[in-house]
Parts: C-alpha cells; structure tokens; sequence
C-alpha cells in the first residue's frame, strides 16, 4: 500500500471512528424527531444534542443554561439555571479507546505506519472540532479546546496501543520503534518493570470484573426499585428506551464507583452524600432508575468488601512471579519488594484515572459533585493492591525454597 492509499484508509478509519460515536445517540434521536415531533422541529436541535453527548462521554465541559419556564418546573433557582456538566458518559470514551485500538493495528499493518498514524489523527482532530463548532448554541455549550484535545487523547492512545501490537511488516521504513527501545534496556530491570506494570494493570482488571459482578448483584436485589422509578417517569416506549441508552453510556462510571466502594473511599451521588462499604447516607436524589440499586443505611458486613483489591493484588503478583524470577533469579528480596509496590503504584494511579474520569458535575445543585473521590481511590488502591504484591512475591518465593535436611 503506496502512501497516497495508506493516507485515504487512515481517514477513513478515523472518520468512521467519529462517525459511529455521534451516530449511536443521533440514530435514536433523528426516529424521535420524526415519530414524536413528525419531523415539525429543526432537526439540527438533534444533531448538536447528539455531538453533546459523544463530547461529554470523553469528558468534554458542557455549559447549560436552563429556560427560565423549564428551571420553575424544575424547581431550579435563578442562581442554578446556569450550570457545567463534567461528568463524562465514559460508554462513548471506552467506544472510541478500542476502535482507535482497531484502527492502529490495521495502520499498524501497512508499510507507512507512522504516517498513516499521523494522518488518522489529523483527521480524527479535524472531525471533533468541526462537530464540536456544529454543537454550539446559546443554551448548551461545549468548550472548544476540550472537545479538540481529550476525544483525540482517547484515540491517540488507543490508536497508539493498537500499532505497537502489530507486527511489523518486514519492509517497514519507520526505524527503531518503541519495542525496539525498551529491548535495550538492562533484561532484569525491563522484567521488573514489565512485571509491575502486567501485575498492576491485572489487579485493575481484576477489581473491575469484581465491580461488575458487583453491579449486577446489586441490580438483581434492587429490581423492584428500579421497575418502580421507571413507572414513576411515565415515559412512553421511546422515552423509556433513551433512559435506557443513557443508562448504557454510564455503565461503565458505575462499575468504576462500585470498584471505589470496594477499594473503600466509596462515591457521592450529590454534595454531602456518601455511599460506602460501611453505610449509605443519601440526600434526594436524581429519579433516575438505576440508581434505585444503592444500597440504604448500615451494610454490617460491608466492611468485607475491602478484601477484595487485597485478593486481587496478590493474585496478580502470585501470577507474574514465575516470569519474573525466570528472568532475575531467587533471592533478590528487595527487587521482589520494589515490584510488588510498583505494582501497587501502577494499580493506584490508573483508579486513580479511572475515579477522575467517572466524577464530575451533573447538574444544578446537590449535583455539582458526583462519583468518587480519585486521590482517595487512587491512594488506598496503591497501599492494598501493593502491600498484598509484595507480600506474595517474598512469601510465595520462601515457599518455593526446598527445605534442608
């Protein structure tokens, strides 16, 4: 594939990035224009609502303003009518991380990679702020410099992480890569990184697939709630359905909350709030069905919950250690620490990121403070997973010494 050829599929890769993104809240939104409002309204009100929500699921700042008729009924003060949304729907970032994944491992196959990346991103930043500008109006705004630099961060990275786990053709002209740097290195330092960053990203990994499991439990004991706060929306067929959609494109918020409620800090539905593995303390809240799953008042043996990222990080340790003492060999007790406690740093700052990026204002009022707290996630998350790390690898190491006779 020639350069010219390469340029026109990393476009359109990218364009079709952005365009399945805006296209999932707009496919809905254009059959309510014409079912609801018999295609009576300008249907760019639909579009810009649709650019709206793909900006905030990558964690772009809205400004609203409400109509001075809809914050009376509201119940919305004067002083509230105007508010930020920063809360990100992270459904629509995790969609645009792994089809920038797909992407760069398709980019990744032709002669040209790094031009092909370049071109794909190019495109990619072209598209958002276009969408971004379409999406201006009076009563809702987004900020301009985000929706330009964080949907492109998301889909550098991903696109990024999809190329350099490609195999590179043999005739790639773009010289040393990132692979080829990091094979320099001395082996037992890039063993111990490497294993600090598998065991830190599987203890991630393994505390998300708790949370979900979590979640899903959580959900089938709230049921009853949750059909009654449907019922109490009196939405017909296609308000029922949106609510849902909208639901989808948090899901992947709440599984982070319920990681922070395991790691311990807990999270916030609204200013004063707390919702924790000790107890709950809620305010009025949002009528918005899922959330008739929050646990209520005491849980007594909530407190149990923190075990979990303790069990987590020591598995990832107990597994990453064959690999690990391979390469550096037994008795090296202190690197054996310094690597479970990476790995500890590694697990806390990503849920850490993953906490910062599933809070943030989502409405007037109460509401300017939801989700959990990162520092705090991010910093418990560290200790446990790391203390429990280290901890496996010198006691699994004694365990695997033979004993004397």
């Amino acid at each position: 594939m020639n350069r010219p050829l390469t340029a026109l599929f990393a476009a359109l890769e990218a364009a079709l990035v952005v365009g399945v993104g805006i296209g999932i809240p707009l496919a809905p939104l254009t059959v309510l224009w014409g079912v609801q409002f018999g295609f009576a309204v300008n249907w760019s009100a639909f579009w810009r609502a649709s650019v709206d929500i793909w900006l905030v699921g990558h964690g772009v700042d809205l400004s609203v303003t409400l109509d001075p008729t809809i914050a009376a009924a509201l119940g919305v003060s004067t002083a509230d009518a105007t508010f930020p949304i920063t809360i990100a729907a992270l459904g629509f970032a995790l969609l645009t991380f792994v089809l920038a994944i797909r992407a760069g491992r398709r980019i990744g196959e032709t002669r040209f990679r790094l031009f092909g990346e370049g071109v794909a991103l190019g495109t990619f930043v072209v598209l958002a702020l276009a969408a971004t500008l379409t999406a201006e109006y009076p009563f809702a705004s987004p900020s301009v410099f985000q929706g330009i630099v964080l949907p492109a961060l998301i889909f550098g990275v991903g696109l990024v992480i999809g190329s350099t786990r490609t195999r590179k053709p043999l005739d790639d002209d773009n010289g040393s890569s990132l692979r080829d740097w990091i094979s320099d290195w001395d082996p037992s330092t890039r063993s111990s990184v490497a294993a600090a960053l598998r065991g830190g990203v599987a203890s991630v990994l393994g505390l998300l697939a708790a949370s979900g499991v979590l979640l899903a439990i959580m959900l089938v004991a709230g049921y009853a709630r949750i059909i009654a706060l449907y019922e109490s929306l009196h939405t017909e067929i296609l308000g029922g359905i949106a609510v849902t959609v909208g639901q989808l494109a948090f899901l992947p918020n709440f599984v982070v909350w319920c990681a922070s409620w395991l790691v311990g800090p807990g999270f916030a539905i609204g200013t004063g709030s707390s919702v924790g593995p000790v107890a709950t303390e809620l305010g009025p809240v949002p009528a918005i069905p899922i959330l008739g799953a929050l646990p209520e008042g005491a849980l007594t043996f909530g407190f149990v919950g923190i075990i979990v990222p303790v069990i987590v990080g020591y598995l990832a340790a107990f597994l990453v250690r064959p690999g690990l003492i391979r390469d550096i060999g037994e008795g090296h007790i202190g690197r054996l620490v310094a690597v479970g406690l990476g790995m500890g740093v590694v697990g806390g700052v990503l849920m850490g990121l993953l906490a910062w990026f599933s809070a943030g204002a989502a409405g007037p009022g109460r509401l300017v403070d939801v989700g959990p707290s990162p520092f705090a996630v991010g910093g418990l998350a560290a200790l446990e997973i790391g203390v429990a790390a280290a901890i496996a690898l010198v006691a699994s190491g004694r365990r695997s010494k033979p004993v004397e006779a």
